[in-house]
């Protein structure tokens, strides 16, 4: 496109669409939880994925990989993961054909 004095204008760049969050978060130190939210015909269900921050330096980054003392601190947040997802599901926020505990072959 040509402007009056035959200098060009580039078009206006894309949006991004809006970054994703989670559906909630949590976090002990350095390790955290977040949970995200899915939908379809049947409903919402619920993926978590874990990452350990830490610093390089004077940035920060994080890592899906924990070393021995950081795995109770893992099964914790994990934990508290299951048990706020069992509670959307009870209030109705959850996927609504979700299997009880009690009919989980183990």
């Amino acid at each position: 496109m040509s402007t009056k004095n035959g200098s060009t204008k580039a078009p206006p760049a894309p949006q991004e669409p809006p970054k994703q969050r989670p559906a909630h978060e949590i976090r002990l130190g350095r390790i955290r939880a977040a949970i995200w939210a899915n939908q379809n015909d049947n409903g919402t269900w619920f993926n978590v994925t874990v990452s350990r921050s830490y610093k390089d330096g004077d940035e920060w980054k994080s890592s899906s990989s924990f070393g021995r003392d950081e795995l109770l601190t893992l099964a914790k947040v994990a934990d508290l993961a299951n048990s706020w997802i069992h509670e959307q599901s009870q209030t109705g926020n959850g996927r609504e054909n979700e299997e009880s505990e009690a009919e989980i072959p183990y």
